[in-house]
């Protein structure tokens, strides 16, 4: 099996589903890739240690009593900040799973530049995660059932509520810490659908899409990822897609969706590496270091990182891993 096909089978095993893999049934409706490799794929993922990231700000990852369905990212010594504040990014995991150590690598990264990043669900998986059974393996050449959609779009907007809240709650460890104005949603695949879901909300300043994309009426295999392409009419801030090229399951979504998209700047950033991305590489690898670049620019206004996106001799335009759309172009706030 070769990397590819080997990140795609673990991220499929990890989540129990995928965005477009689906039937009307709710079954995946492609092969499964071969049950020992994924095995062996999930097993090396959960020993991998979690990362500090490479921002100036050494990264944590958290459960706190106030937020009891949700996992934290933050730095670690909150002191080190200064005058900076953090900005907020409240993430939908993939298959909308309940695992909200699932992309720990790239909330890892994220936090370290100086983010509050905060996951639905729990700790379910790699460091701090209770003993739990390894997911049920598929049979080859049977059909692998999904399970329900065990988190809700709902759930990023608590996460929002809770970091106003903590900001404004004397005692608090994030007491002033953040930043009210910058408020971002993000998700893989399932969980871009409730990032996408979610993104009317006027306090959220930007939104990123991970391998994601609205389906066509009536393919949908859940209500949890039936949003309707109307939902793309009420976007009313900068919005990037961050899809894994033609081999990517929801590339065809996806890029529907950027060519719906036309009153908000928006762009739409290949990378081929299919559908599982760059989520377990050291760092959350390549799609991290761009979410990084475009919150740096959207938030806070970093006009060095927007040369990543910028003209036409912008930095991933000039990088011959990436293919780039753009329209509207987008502004920094």
């Amino acid at each position: 099996m070769n990397d590819r096909a080997l990140r795609t089978s673990l991220w499929l095993f990890c989540v129990s589903a995928a965005l477009a893999l689906t039937s009307g049934e709710g079954v995946l409706a492609a092969t499964p890739p071969d049950p020992a490799a994924m095995q062996a794929a999930r097993e090396a993922y959960e020993k991998t240690p979690d990362t500090v990231g490479t921002g100036r700000y050494a990264a944590i990852k958290e459960t706190l009593p106030s937020l009891p369905n949700h996992v934290v990212y933050r730095p670690r010594d909150l002191s080190r900040l200064g005058t900076q504040k953090l900005g907020v990014v409240a993430w939908g995991n993939g298959g909308c799973s309940a695992d909200g150590a699932s992309a720990r690598l790239h909330l890892l990264e994220i936090a370290s530049h100086g983010y509050l990043a905060i996951a639905n669900g729990t700790i379910l998986s790699g460091p701090g995660s209770p003993p739990h059974p390894a997911p049920p393996m598929p049979i080859p050449g049977q059909p692998l059932k999904i399970p329900p959609p065990a988190t809700h779009a709902q759930a990023l907007t608590e996460a929002i509520n809770w970091a106003i809240a903590e900001n404004g709650r004397e005692g608090s460890a994030l007491y002033h810490r953040i930043n009210p104005a910058w408020i971002a949603v993000s998700g893989w695949s399932c969980g871009g659908l409730q990032a996408l879901e979610v993104a009317a909300d006027p306090r959220i300043r930007t939104v990123i899409i991970h391998s994601s994309g609205i389906f066509q009426p009536g393919a949908a295999p859940n209500d949890e990822m039936n949003i309707g392409k109307a939902t793309l009419a009420k976007l009313h801030a900068p919005i990037i897609y961050i899809l894994g090229g033609p081999s990517d399951i929801a590339y065809a979504n996806g890029m529907d969706d950027f060519q719906h998209i036309d009153r908000v700047p928006a762009v739409v950033a290949n990378l081929d590496v299919g559908h599982g991305g760059t989520f377990m590489d050291p760092n959350g690898g390549r799609e991290a270091a761009v979410a990084v670049s475009w919150l740096d620019w959207q938030l806070k206004g970093d006009q060095g990182a927007s040369h990543e996106f910028v003209g036409p001799q912008c930095g991933l335009c000039r990088n011959p891993e990436w293919t780039v759309q753009r329209k509207r172009e987008a502004s920094g706030r």
